[in-house]
């Protein structure tokens, strides 16, 4: 039996981004188009974009925790609100907020194929504790 889209989303979203070198390979469609909206204006990434994008991550940060707040499924399309918290390499002990993160994800073959993302920085203006909460994860 196959798993849903949400639980393909999911899954790459609890994935361990840092120390498994397979993360790529194993949620994401060779024929990937990631359109992502943030502050630095529009990019449109591939597979190997995605790839090198990662690895760059790796080589910045100690950890990386994704928080979920909203995940809803229709057919092979997944919606997905989450929070981005990273820990780096110079101050392993304190976990920072660093972006926030809306996507649009289609899946095909059982991985993520085409995504439609807008992410926003952290502020010292966020209401987390009132606005990030839980709904149908």
């Amino acid at each position: 039996m196959s798993k849903s889209a949400k639980e393909v989303i999911k899954q790459f979203y609890k994935s361990d981004i840092l120390t498994n070198d397979k993360v790529i390979e194993d949620h994401f469609h060779k024929d990937l188009v990631l359109i992502w909206n943030s502050t630095d204006g529009l990019s449109i990434m591939n597979y190997d974009d995605l790839a090198e994008f990662f690895s760059e991550i790796r080589r910045t940060y100690a950890d990386l925790r994704a928080e979920i707040s909203h995940i809803l499924e229709d057919d092979n399309h997944v919606t997905i609100r989450y929070k981005y918290y990273i820990k780096t390499i110079e101050n392993p002990d304190e976990e920072l907020g660093i972006a926030h993160f809306i996507a649009i994800w289609e899946v095909k073959d059982g991985k993520l194929y085409r995504g439609y993302q807008i992410s926003q920085p952290v502020t010292d203006k966020d209401d987390t504790t009132e606005s990030y909460h839980r709904v149908k994860v």
